[in-house]
């Protein structure tokens, strides 16, 4: 039993904890990561998911400008 007191007995110095800005970063890191990890589960195809969106973002984009340029856009009849 003399053993287990003995490794109880440690000073506050050999727990060293980092302090709170490095703390902050670390788990923004960690938030980030599981994120990330959050995202894909579920996906067979990662890249391929991100392509589509990259083409969705500039097929909208595309869209935003030409009604801009165009002063009408679509006109409905009714009738």
């Amino acid at each position: 039993m003399g053993c287990c007191a003995s490794c109880l007995s440690g000073t506050s110095s050999d727990y060293n904890t980092p302090d709170q800005e490095t703390r902050r970063r670390q788990q923004a890191e960690a938030a980030e990561r599981r994120q990330k990890e959050n995202e894909g589960r579920g996906v067979k195809d990662p890249e391929g998911l991100k392509r589509k969106q990259q083409r969705k973002e500039e097929l909208e984009k595309k869209a935003e400008q030409a009604g801009s340029q165009g002063g009408e856009g679509l006109r409905w009849q009714v009738g």
